[in-house]
């Protein structure tokens, strides 16, 4: 099952870049393991356009291009469910065993994701019931992914 990340913005920060990068990397050589893979990341500039509502639909028009219709999509959105590590692992688990090709998560900017993106999710997501910074987000977002792999294969990453 392959897995796409897309999310407004780009990280500029190295530290924040960094740790990105590292939890996708993990994610990727650990996923094989597992059946999942590629896990690719398609970052998306902030609209710049003059209201909330043009910048959202505009970002949910680069958000879903490439991502093929039959992908589940899972919207991360602070209304969304929360889940434990271990039930976002069985969950992708059973994406993945369901015969899901593609499995798309996106991450809204500062704006959040469009009404339109998370009315046709397949799953919606949450950190929380708080707001995290997209950037914070799209971190987590990769470390419970690698988690989750983690937990599939029976690796040692994940003690509790």
């Amino acid at each position: 099952m392959r897995i796409h990340v897309g999310a407004v913005g780009r990280l500029k920060a190295e530290p924040e870049r960094a740790l990105a990068e590292a939890h996708l990397e993990r994610a990727r050589a650990l996923g094989r393991t597992a059946g999942i893979g590629p896990l690719n990341i398609a970052e998306i500039a902030e609209s710049r356009a003059a209201t909330a509502g043009l910048r959202l639909a505009e970002e949910a028009a680069r958000l879903s291009a490439g991502v093929p219709g039959e992908a589940v999509t899972v919207a991360l959105d602070a209304g969304g469910r929360d889940l434990t590590s271990e039930e976002f692992a069985r969950l992708i688990g059973r994406w993945r065993d369901g015969g899901t090709g593609v499995l798309a998560f996106f991450i809204g900017g500062p704006d959040g994701l469009s009404p339109e993106i998370k009315a046709t999710a397949g799953y919606r997501l949450a950190f929380g019931c708080m707001t995290w910074p997209h950037r914070l987000a799209r971190i987590m977002l990769l470390e419970q992914i690698y988690r989750s792999v983690t937990i599939l294969v029976n690796h040692p990453y994940h003690r509790m």
